[in-house]
């Protein structure tokens, strides 16, 4: 009985992935030898020689900061404590106090009464011509350049009637009759929509109750 091992067959494959390897290293399109980096050309000597002379003068500062490092911390931390007690004291002190109780003692700005009046007798002309949309329009012009008049840093070339109708810094009052102005000559720009008697006399009614104060003759 004869006895020993077998010679073990190569797995299945084995043959064609060495000739498949074989094959891609003669494949002159893949670079298989290591790259030879070209060895850089040393740095002209004027800029060793600059380099070499700004390290000796800085090294003197870089020296002291060392030396120094731990007092200059702490000055920099009390003086950024500091900045932040007077930013403070700036906002919430005696300062911010006086600030609140001037603003709260601005007096309430109207239109003066002659051009309030000159403009709704100008308005009320064109609304008992039939036109309704010109006579709302014209309240909410003359009131932007009322308002342009009397608080130039309210009013941008750009601002909107919706923009000013939500400007916080002008009073309640003015804010919400403007609102009243604004929305029906949106309708009839935007949405198209001829305005009615009943919206010339809404827009009308909050124009005159802000600017008159409740006084003026009803049309």
């Amino acid at each position: 009985m004869t006895t020993g091992q077998a010679t073990p067959t190569p797995p299945a494959g084995t043959d064609d992935f060495a000739s498949a390897w074989r094959e891609l290293q003669t494949d002159g399109d893949i670079q298989f030898a290591p790259v030879q980096v070209p060895e850089q050309e040393p740095p002209p000597d004027w800029l060793t020689e600059f380099i070499r002379w700004l390290g000796e003068m800085l090294s003197p500062v870089g020296n002291a900061l060392v030396d120094i490092w731990p007092v200059l911390m702490w000055v920099l931390i009390g003086a950024a404590v500091l900045a932040v007690l007077y930013f403070l004291y700036d906002t919430f002190g005696p300062g911010f106090a006086r600030r609140k109780q001037e603003a709260s003692q601005e007096p309430e700005w109207t239109p003066r009464e002659g051009e309030a009046l000159a403009l709704l007798e100008e308005a009320d002309r064109l609304a008992a011509a039939g036109e309704f949309d010109e006579a709302t329009h014209l309240l909410l012009k003359r009131s932007v350049s009322q308002i342009a008049e009397a608080r130039p840093d309210l009013v941008e070339p750009s601002s909107t009637a919706r923009e000013l109708a939500a400007e916080a810094r002008l009073p309640d009052a003015a804010r919400t009759a403007f609102a009243l102005i604004a929305a029906p000559v949106e309708r009839s720009l935007f949405a198209l929509r001829k305005l009615e008697e009943a919206d010339w006399q809404a827009a009308r009614a909050a124009y005159a109750d802000f600017a008159l104060a409740r006084k003026a003759i009803v049309a």
